[in-house]
């Protein structure tokens, strides 16, 4: 009923791989009918992804998506850790391009990325791959509209917002703070 009455507007799902919606694995079989099914019923854009960024968690998925003609966003789960590295994450992006993503998706799901490592990663993202690069991140550190206008900065293609009634805290950054923070610069809505 809604892609009837909005038949312009792409809708997008969260997928998480083998996991499709849950948190246990599921065979190739059910994860192609999910895929399938979701298509069928509007499901344009499919953002991909693995908690712990195992690529073999999400090939499958992404081969069904291609296949079925939507729009392949793979996800990086964005974390910090001794071993969790800008450079890292960049190598990550590349092996995502290369699997056929059409848009990659910096997954902060935490809230954790800071103002000056979104821009590095986005910088380095967009210089490394031929791709739309979007930030998801969470307001739960209170770093999310910084780290967004410092993306932006980098050239992010796009930023996830919340409107304000339901942004911030474990939610997204507020996306009235994000425009008026935007206005008269390049990134002006």
């Amino acid at each position: 009923v809604l892609k009837e009455r909005m038949p312009n507007t792409p809708f997008q799902m969260l997928f998480r791989g083998q996991n499709i919606l849950g948190y246990r694995h599921y065979p190739d079989d059910i994860v192609e009918k999910m895929i399938v099914a979701a298509v069928k019923r509007g499901i344009q854009v499919f953002r991909i992804f693995d908690a712990l960024n195992d690529v073999r968690n999400m090939r499958w998925a992404m081969e069904v998506v291609k296949r079925e003609g939507a729009h392949l966003q793979a996800a990086i789960s964005y974390t910090i850790s001794p071993v969790h590295t800008i450079d890292g994450f960049v190598e990550l992006g590349k092996e995502l391009a290369s699997m056929g993503a059409d848009s990659i998706c910096i997954k902060d799901m935490a809230g954790l990325i800071s103002p000056y490592d979104a821009y590095e990663l986005v910088t380095k993202l967009k210089q490394a791959i031929d791709l739309p690069v979007q930030l998801h991140t969470h307001y739960t550190s209170g770093m999310g509209s910084t780290a967004i206008i410092k993306a932006a900065e980098a050239g992010v293609d796009v930023a996830d917002t919340a409107i304000s009634s339901v942004a911030l805290a474990t939610s997204q950054p507020a996306t009235e703070t994000i425009v008026a923070m935007l206005k008269g610069t390049p990134r002006d809505t």
